[in-house]
């Protein structure tokens, strides 16, 4: 059997979250978010659609990432990177800058902000970490904590070009819309695949420091990153 080629650009919209309620504006703001963090409202993670690891002969792979909320005067924007085309896990994906967790990490707070500050050399003082997110399993095996964070700046970025490709920014409020929540199918003779997609127009970018150098076209953001970013929206429309 030929399994066709994967190409999550171009397969068909399923849904969108068009139908579900929007996040409360005072949300989106710093202050918003910290007393979100700080309150104990229940809620629920959004289910896996992709599949999930299934190797029970082998654990996860321990990872954390940051999701950094950049305070710009227009309001809170989410700082993500494109990664570079020769890596061997996620190679070209739009991703939250982040990696494994190493033996000297403290917890994964330290693994995301040593990440960020490889990839991209955000200065660790400049980011006021809010919390995490419940832990992301992934179908290539690693299992991943987002710890959210508040970028005040200035701060200047300094792409590492082996890992990443690129750094730009994209407004809190449109990853938040559940308007631009898609689920994507992808189907072959034996099963099928989910996943979540936000596809965000590159020209409409945040165009600040070293971040969206790019234009014409879209960041598809898909896969793990739109799925948290998902888990995000649950939290803060609970």
């Amino acid at each position: 059997m030929i399994r066709p080629v994967f190409e999550p650009e171009i397969l068909p919209v399923e849904e969108t979250g068009a139908d579900l309620p929007p996040v409360v504006p005072q949300r989106l703001t710093p202050d918003g978010l910290r007393a979100r963090f700080e309150q104990r409202l229940p809620w629920e993670a959004e289910p896996i659609i992709e599949a999930p690891w299934r190797d029970k002969h082998v654990d996860p792979r321990v990872a954390a990432v940051l999701v950094p909320l950049v305070v710009r005067e227009h309001g809170l924007t989410v700082l993500l990177t494109q990664r570079a085309d020769h890596l061997n896990d996620h190679a070209g994906q739009v991703s939250f800058p982040g990696g494994r967790h190493e033996p000297f990490d403290a917890d994964a707070t330290a693994t995301a902000l040593r990440e960020a500050h490889e990839e991209v050399g955000l200065d660790p003082s400049r980011v006021e970490i809010l919390g995490t997110l419940p832990d992301y399993l992934t179908g290539t095996g690693f299992r991943v904590t987002p710890v959210i964070g508040l970028v005040h700046p200035p701060f200047t970025l300094t792409v590492d070009t082996v890992e990443v490709a690129e750094a730009f920014e994209v407004p809190l409020a449109f990853l938040m819309n559940p308007v631009h929540h898609e689920v994507r199918v992808f189907r072959y003779e034996g099963g099928e695949r989910r996943f979540f997609a936000m596809p965000y127009p590159r020209d409409a970018s945040v165009q600040d420091g070293e971040a969206g150098s790019r234009t014409g076209g879209h960041y598809f953001i898909w896969g793990a990153t739109a799925a948290m970013l998902r888990n995000f929206y649950r939290f803060l429309a609970a």
